[in-house]
């Protein structure tokens, strides 16, 4: 294979690619070694993807639009008209948007790793572009559950008990009163309370040990169940040191340190309560990133790979002291029945790729076409990987020889199948063993929704991630349906008929499928990073409704979460839910439209400024920053966890209300205008913000915001980051002139 520079010493040329010389110096020099494999395979597996498979993306991808055409067309012709579901459903099986259903089976997926196949657990998502997030999300595997409630809000301010700046004791007994009590229900004592304790003991240590807890006023008592006791660490001073307690799958430790402030004011000494919290963590390439170029993309392998090697570092400055933040090692505790017991200290780690309507020019052919950046995405962090495989010692991800693959944005079981086509040669380029690729399955797109099975069926030997992402499927329904006419009010969505069914059917399908024990069934983000309160009144739905993950925005929030999973034993829930009858398609192709139903001014202004005023916070700081997820203030200045899905639901449903006369064009321009205004004062404090007012023509993150509105109709499947990228390119370009 003949490899060349370019003239201009930006590119080098290896067969009939020409690779960004960042990009071809990161593979060559920092990720082959110690692989085994030629970094020239990686450009040759590449080059053999592109002009092998690439016609069946661009294939793939004209089918999108081509059923988008169709649908289109059969919802403008019976607009007004009452919906008639049956003959929805009988049109969308013609033209193939709905694919028969096979015989019965169950997925076959080996080699899983406990934490995804058994393991039910919150699961962070978090930007791999940022190594200081991507190792705060990997190291999130344990959480302080007295941190996690002393600094939310789950304990109230009231009575004395506000945060302030020092430790506030009163709110410090609370918090503790608060983590007992949940201690009595994920592993009740024998009789008494963990309130009441006074002193914790190990007997028999080394032989059949017990642990014993003396109360307040005399006796011992044991667990009820002397099987959640599985673990404990002794001090140098040969003192007890932690007690590690298990629960429907999940670890709790007790520590215990008399010379610790808070633990010299218990009787027992106990200083914290840790939970094992985020199982597991998807390093974001996709939403949550904004890699518009090649060295935005080396950025984010970069880490991927020190994390795959286990020596991610990432410095920063916290209170005024210098911080190296690194992975986590493993916790080791002494077993009660002799020997030692190892408990992964970070979470299992799963990377999300782009979807396959994502193209990049940090690989071009000779004939300047851009490749599909999911091709590229799978070679680069598969071949990252390698290292975690081969690496016998060190924070290891995978113990049973796997790489989690996380792909987004997938329509129907044709593109799975694509998928699986491109794992497979990946993994023969690099010597891996059939399936050593796991897939992860992300469930918002309407086309795999209805087809659900179907995806799964495709990847039946790989799946081993479904996940209701309610975001993006939400602005994939405003797009599917765009010409039936107007959406309701934003903030109904989530409760409409369509939405509630699409829930329970992926539960549901999922559990058909053989996943439970094998795979996760997950639910989406909790998107309010600083209501935890909230969030723990309402997020213990996701696993009483047999759901093993689901999203949380924080590693507090993944702490505080976790408590769910003690209190509802998923595996249990999931197989009561085996014998319902799966959730109504007819309520899927039910689409939340408006109807004859009139909204009063009050509420179409109320939803448009809620809807302009977040696309433009959200977009100020991709376009202006290249953040892409952060807490974005809201209309009411709450914070609130926002990526490319939340953008697509804003931009297509103003697009939806313009496209049917429920808003004119000037009164979109009339909220751009004014929302921009309450944005840039949202953001006065940042330096690093650029303001939109009043200059708005020459402001490319205002033009972004109302390219995103007033093309929305265009845009493939409402889709946003073909906008997005070309506007932050225009930034990026026009800043860095001198």
């Amino acid at each position: 294979m003949s490899r060349a520079t370019d003239t201009s010493g930006e590119r080098v040329r290896i067969g009939d690619l020409r690779i960004d010389a960042g990009l071809h110096a990161l593979v060559e020099r920092e990720i082959a070694p110690g692989t085994g494999v030629d970094p020239v395979e990686v450009w040759r597996v590449l080059e053999k993807l592109v002009a092998e498979l690439g016609p069946s993306n661009r294939a793939l991808l004209e089918k999108r639009d081509q059923l988008q055409r169709e649908l289109d067309g059969w919802w403008a012709a019976r607009r007004g008209e009452a919906l008639d579901v049956a003959a929805e459903r009988a049109f969308l099986e013609r033209i193939g948007y709905l694919v028969p259903e096979g015989p019965p089976f169950r997925i076959a997926t080996e080699n899983v790793d406990p934490e995804v196949a058994t393991v039910s657990g919150p699961q962070l998502v978090v930007p791999v572009d940022n190594a200081r997030y991507a190792l705060n999300a990997a190291n999130a595997r344990w959480g302080s559950l007295y941190d996690a409630l002393y600094g939310t809000d789950v304990i109230p301010e009231d009575g004395g008990c506000e945060r302030g700046m020092g430790y506030n004791p009163a709110r410090g007994a609370k918090v503790i009163r608060w983590a007992m009590a949940f201690l009595d229900e994920a592993a009740p004592l024998d009789g008494g309370r963990y309130e009441d304790a006074v002193a914790y003991r190990v007997e028999n240590a080394g032989e059949s040990a017990r642990l014993a807890v003396d109360l307040a006023g005399g006796g011992s008592v044991g667990l009820a169940d002397g099987t959640r006791f599985v673990g404990y660490r002794l001090r140098v001073d040969g003192g007890l040191g932690a007690v590690l307690l298990r629960n429907n799958g999940l670890h709790i430790e007790i520590a215990i340190d008399p010379a610790h402030p808070v633990g010299a004011a218990h009787p027992a000494g106990v200083s914290d309560v840790v939970l094992e919290s985020a199982v597991t963590t998807i390093q974001d390439l996709e939403d949550s990133v904004a890699a518009v170029d090649a060295s935005d993309k080396v950025a984010a392998y970069r880490n991927w790979l020190g994390i795959m090697k286990g020596e991610l570092a990432a410095t920063f400055v916290k209170s005024g002291e210098t911080v190296v933040r690194r992975l986590n090692p493993d916790r080791t505790y002494l077993s009660p029945t002799g020997g030692t017991i190892t408990l992964p200290g970070r979470s299992l780690l799963l990377v999300r790729n782009v979807g396959i309507h994502m193209y990049t020019d940090a690989v071009i052919t000779t004939s300047g076409d851009w490749v599909p950046e999911g091709f590229l995405d799978a070679v680069i962090t598969a071949y990252a990987a390698l290292h975690d495989l081969k690496r016998a010692e060190g924070p290891k991800n995978t113990r049973s020889g796997s790489v989690y693959v996380v792909k987004p944005k997938l329509h129907g079981p044709e593109e799975v199948a694509l998928t699986v086509r491109v794992f497979e040669r990946v993994e023969r380029a690099f010597g891996l063993a059939p399936h050593t690729i796991k897939l992860g399955i992300m469930d918002e797109e309407r086309r795999t929704t209805v087809n659900l099975g179907e995806c799964i069926r495709a990847a039946q030997r790989r799946v081993i991630f479904i996940n209701t992402g309610f975001l993006d499927r939400t602005g994939d329904e405003i797009h599917s349906c765009l010409e039936a006419g107007p959406v309701i009010p934003k903030q109904e969505i989530r409760s409409a008929r369509w939405m509630l069914a699409y829930e329970d059917w992926n539960v549901d399908t999922g559990i058909e499928r053989g996943l439970p024990g094998k795979a996760q069934i997950g639910k989406g983000m909790w998107a309010v990073p600083d209501r935890m309160r909230a969030m723990l009144e309402a997020k213990g739905a996701h696993p009483a409704a047999g759901a093993s993950t689901a999203w949380v925005p924080s590693p507090t929030a993944a702490t505080l979460h976790a408590i769910h999973y003690h209190r509802v034993n998923v595996p249990e829930v999931q197989a009561k839910l085996a014998s319902r009858p799966r959730a109504s398609l007819d309520a899927i192709l039910t689409p939340p439209l408006l109807g004859d139903r009139k909204l009063s001014p009050e509420e179409i202004r109320r939803d448009l400024d809620n809807n302009v005023q977040g696309i433009l916070g959200y977009v100020a700081r991709w376009v202006g920053q290249g953040i892409g997820c952060s807490k974005v203030p809201d209309i009411q200045d709450v914070g609130l966890m926002e990526d490319r899905a939340t953008l697509r639901i804003s931009s297509q449903h103003v697009a939806s209300w313009l496209h049917h006369g429920v808003v004119s064009r000037e009164q979109v321009l009339e909220a751009f205008e004014r929302m921009a205004a309450v944005v840039d004062r949202q953001n006065a404090s940042d330096p690093a913000y650029h303001p939109m007012a009043p200059d708005f023509a020459a402001s490319p993150e205002y033009q972004a915001a109302l390219d995103l509105v007033f093309q929305g109709r265009a845009q493939p499947n409402g889709y946003t980051e073909e906008i997005l990228h070309a506007r932050r390119r225009e930034a990026k370009a026009a800043r860095a002139k001198p």
